[in-house]
């Protein structure tokens, strides 16, 4: 491992960090300054000896010469921890410590070379010029140094040249001088190189002992921090089971553990407050054995004995029986403790009493199925609403139509006109609040095709127009030139959207005009159908803005008794548009008017139609009814009476059946072109009687459905049944007329046929 690794902790750490290259530099520097002095007593003793041989003054100046060297070295390295610190590299610091170090070195040489300079220059004959005091000193020194060899080896290797090259000088010089006394210092060459010789191998000893020691330094820093993370793991692991016997023993769920056999050998006190079990009472037995009853599911308690036998986890919910006889719903989580060998050792069992959790749950489904049960109920009675109202509205608008066209005179006429307008205000309130009743139950059920925008508009406006013009008003519609002809949607529900708002900006305008714009935006997918409906009305408070779209909510009470109405076709529409994934926006100004905006997001066509002209006018109107054979299934006497007169002018062969079986037989016995088919019929309802018609292998007739039933799911219902046409209660004499009128030649092919 790196000795600079800084991942290391603990006692690895501390080591990395003193035999670091750095740190051995440091440590290095720092004993050299604390010897300091030492060193300094050392030679000054020696040169002491050397001053009472020569001169004191040489003697002196040689000590001098060596505290100089010595003290430069030391300047620089006290000084080496900081430059360290400040960001200077280790490599430039070794540099100029080795520098520093090899100025000693020579400093020394020089002082230690000055017995021999003395001799030579004869200032002292007596002396010897014997370099016995120069090897002496050197020794010591390279001694020294050697010893510091690992710490600073450039340092030391700069010191160990300067003083190694000292005594081979001394004798290359007489050599030089007299070569002819070689041979006399033959000697003195060989004790050198022995002495160079065992000085290396004191070097190699050194090393050697320095590794070595760093070496068992290091295996005892592994060792020290390998016990230590075992002791730290160790300490974690029973913290961590101190913990978990905590969490165990004051959980709020029962924990158990148990053997390899699946018998109980510890329990908490949850375990207790659940089951009603003490630990003893509990203690070496199996969990079913306490626990299972008549009400365990066996499934269950087979599923727990395979997690036993085979050890594998499982999570089930089982019904147990507490010791008092009580039945409790149980969560347990079964899991299996191994051995280092794998094998099983303990199986843990966590158990949560979900009794609570369980009776909610029951109590949601029974919410959820009165729920159920309520909206069926409420369609059920809408139904029945829409039906029992429509039927007897049907014979209130359908006779006063007739009464209008008795040849009455101005005022009769005047009295049959108010029951007809009467009529129709009172089933637009049922349609209303039957709609959004059937919102509110069922939600908002789309019926998506491809239609003709400008079509769609064109025929909702003539509908609008004779209430216009009965209160002086322009009814205008500008559609712009970027409507396609055919798009994607539920043109009814547009309808019924364009027909209240229009309604609405028809009933609170008294003078003026109503505008209604259509355009077209491209969008992602599709188009933005957008219409905005604009009156020149009595306009809406800015307060009331908000609330116009509430359901049964008006601008004030005034208005509701002025203008009428429920308060709830803008609520409707909104529902329609938001279904369409749209919006409507309102801008107005009390006195001056409203504009309402609708934005609906429509389809592409599904297919590429042709233009289709409008359909021709039947040539002859009622003559096509010529021979035309149509059976009338009607239960209620006052609308059999009303279909009777709707359809005496015509040449059309009419019978009537009273219920759903006689319309079967009349259908063998008459074969009628044309069916029409009320739903709610005795002894067999019209969707029996249809499908039974549609089973007999006969011409089949175009059979139209006449009910009271105004819902969606009606019109489904009828059409799945079998039937071709539908026509919700009160019946319009005209358009009656123009259906048949419609389905003749067909119907009649058909009997060719």
């Amino acid at each position: 491992m790196d000795i600079t690794d800084g991942a290391a902790t603990g006692p690895l750490a501390s080591y990395y960090k003193r035999y670091g290259s750095l740190e051995l530099l440091l440590r290095y520097a720092r004993g050299r300054v604390r010897m300091f002095w030492g060193r300094q007593l050392y030679v000054g003793m020696a040169f002491l000896v050397l001053g009472l041989i020569v001169p004191f003054h040489y003697a002196l100046l040689a000590y001098a010469v060596t505290c100089a060297g010595d003290a430069a070295d030391c300047l620089l390295l006290r000084r080496a921890g900081h430059l360290a610190s400040r960001g200077m590299s280790e490599g430039t610091l070794r540099l100029l410590t080795a520098l520093t170090a090899l100025l000693h070195g020579l400093a020394l040489s020089a002082a230690a070379s000055l017995p021999f300079w003395v001799e030579l220059q004869s200032l002292q004959p007596e002396a010897h010029a014997e370099p016995l005091f120069t090897v002496g000193l050197l020794l010591g020194s390279a001694i020294n140094a050697g010893l510091v060899l690992p710490y600073h080896p450039q340092a030391v290797i700069a010191k160990l040249v300067t003083y190694a090259a000292l005594p081979v000088a001394f004798l290359m010089f007489p050599i030089l001088e007299a070569p002819e006394m070689a041979a006399s210092y033959q000697l003195h060459l060989a004790g050198l190189l022995v002495f160079y010789t065992s000085y290396l191998w004191f070097l190699g000893f050194v090393r050697r002992n320095f590794s070595r020691t760093r070496a068992n330094m290091l295996a005892q820093a592994q060792q020290q921090q390998e016990l230590e993370a075992a002791y730290a793991e160790l300490s974690a692991q029973q913290m961590q089971a101190k913990r978990l016997a905590l969490v165990a023993e004051n959980a709020n769920d029962s924990v158990m553990l148990m053997d390899r056999e699946g018998r109980i050998t510890w329990v908490n006190e949850s375990f207790t407050r659940i089951t009603g079990y003490s630990f003893d009472e509990a203690l070496g037995r199996r969990p079913g054995d306490l626990l299972n009853s008549g009400k365990t599911d066996p499934a269950t308690i087979r599923l727990l004995q395979d997690s036993v036998r085979k050890a594998r986890p499982v999570r089930v919910e089982i019904c147990n029986r507490r010791k008092d006889g009580q039945h409790v719903w149980i969560e347990t989580s079964q899991v299996a403790m191994r051995n280092s060998d794998g094998e099983l050792e303990t199986l843990i069992a966590v158990e949560r009493d979900i009794s609570a959790a369980k009776e909610n749950a029951r109590q949601l489904e029974e919410a959820r199925i009165a729920a159920e049960e309520g909206a069926r109920a409420k369609a059920e009675f809408l139904a029945t609403m829409s039906h029992e109202i429509r039927t007897p509205m049907n014979g209130v608008i359908g006779m006063a139509q007739l009464l209008r066209d008795s040849g009455l005179n101005e005022e009769q006429d005047l009295y049959a006109g108010a029951i007809l307008s009467s009529a129709d205000t009172l089933l637009m309130l049922i349609n209303d609040v039957l709609d959004f009743s059937k919102m509110d139950a069922e939600g908002v059920a789309l019926s998506r095709t491809d239609f003709d925008p400008r079509a769609c508009f064109e025929q909702t406006m003539r509908l609008l127009k004779a209430g216009a013009e009965a209160k002086g008003l322009d009814l205008l519609l500008d559609i712009k030139e970027r409507v396609s002809a055919q798009l994607h949607g539920d043109d009814r529900r547009i309808r019924q959207i364009l027909l209240n708002l229009a309604g609405n900006a028809i009933k609170f305008t008294e003078h003026g005009r109503v505008l209604v714009t259509l355009d077209a935006e491209p969008a992602e997918q599709g188009f933005d159908l957008v219409f905005s409906v604009a009156d020149t009305g009595i306009g809406i408070p800015k307060d009331m803005l908000s609330k116009v779209f509430e359901r049964f909510s008006q601008a004030d009470a005034a208005i509701s008794r002025r203008f009428g109405g429920t308060g709830l076709g803008l609520a409707i529409s909104r529902r329609l548009a938001e279904a369409m994934g749209g919006s409507i926006t309102v801008n107005s100004e009390v006195g001056l008017g409203s504009c309402f905006t609708v934005r609906l997001q429509l389809d592409p066509p599904r297919a590429e139609l042709a233009a289709v002209p409008a359909a021709a006018p039947q040539a002859g109107g009622l003559a096509a009814l010529e021979g035309l054979r149509v059976l009338v299934a009607e239960d209620n006497a006052v609308n059999r009476v009303l279909m009777e007169k709707f359809l005496q002018p015509t040449p059309a062969e009419v019978v009537f059946a009273e219920n759903g079986r006689e319309a079967v037989a009349q259908f063998e016995a008459f074969a009628p072109d044309i069916i029409l088919m009320d739903m709610s019929m005795p002894e067999m309802d019209g969707l029996e009687a249809t499908r039974a018609i549609r089973a007999l292998a006969r011409p089949q007739p175009a059979i139209v459905a006449l009910t009271a039933n105004a819902f969606d799911s009606d019109r489904e219902a009828c059409l799945a049944a079998g039937m071709d046409e539908f026509m919700s209660k009160p019946v319009n004499r005209g358009k009656l007329l123009d259906l048949l009128v419609q389905l003749a030649p067909q119907a009649q092919s058909r009997r060719a046929g």
